[in-house]
């Protein structure tokens, strides 16, 4: 397969496994401040992209996906609530375990990788050009 496609392909999957991560922390955000709705119910628990790497035979090269989303096994916040539904006998209720400045910041490391893909397609794109170029004269 030509060097440059093999490029792109590589790259797609790197930008399809972080998309697949942006997603994942979209929910975890969306998710930060769900309460369980009576009293034994657990809340919205984190949830953790993880990647894995795939020898793709046609390629010939090693590319990236998303793998299994875990769970995070941090413990949930207690929150002093009483007048709860969801409120244990001590009056405190179990919160999410999403810490939005994690969030954030896993954000901001999704979103850069995603562009650093998003520049090597474009090199890789320009550089098939500049060569198609060379060819034609």
């Amino acid at each position: 397969m030509n060097d440059f496609l093999k490029s792109l392909a590589i790259s797609s999957s790197g930008l399809k496994a972080q998309s697949g991560r942006i997603l994942t922390i979209s929910e975890n955000v969306a998710n930060a401040d769900s309460l369980p709705t009576k009293r034994g119910d657990l809340p919205y628990q984190r949830k953790i992209a993880r990647f894995e790497r795939r020898f793709d035979t046609e390629l010939g090269a090693e590319t990236v996906r998303l793998g299994k989303v875990a769970k995070d096994k941090t413990p949930f916040v207690q929150k002093l609530d009483p007048g709860h539904p969801a409120a244990n006998a001590n009056g405190y209720v179990q919160t999410p375990n999403v810490n939005p400045l994690i969030e954030t910041m896993d954000l901001a490391q999704a979103q850069s990788s995603y562009q650093a893909g998003l520049n090597a397609i474009k090199a890789t794109r320009s550089m098939m050009q500049a060569t198609l170029g060379i060819l034609r004269a």
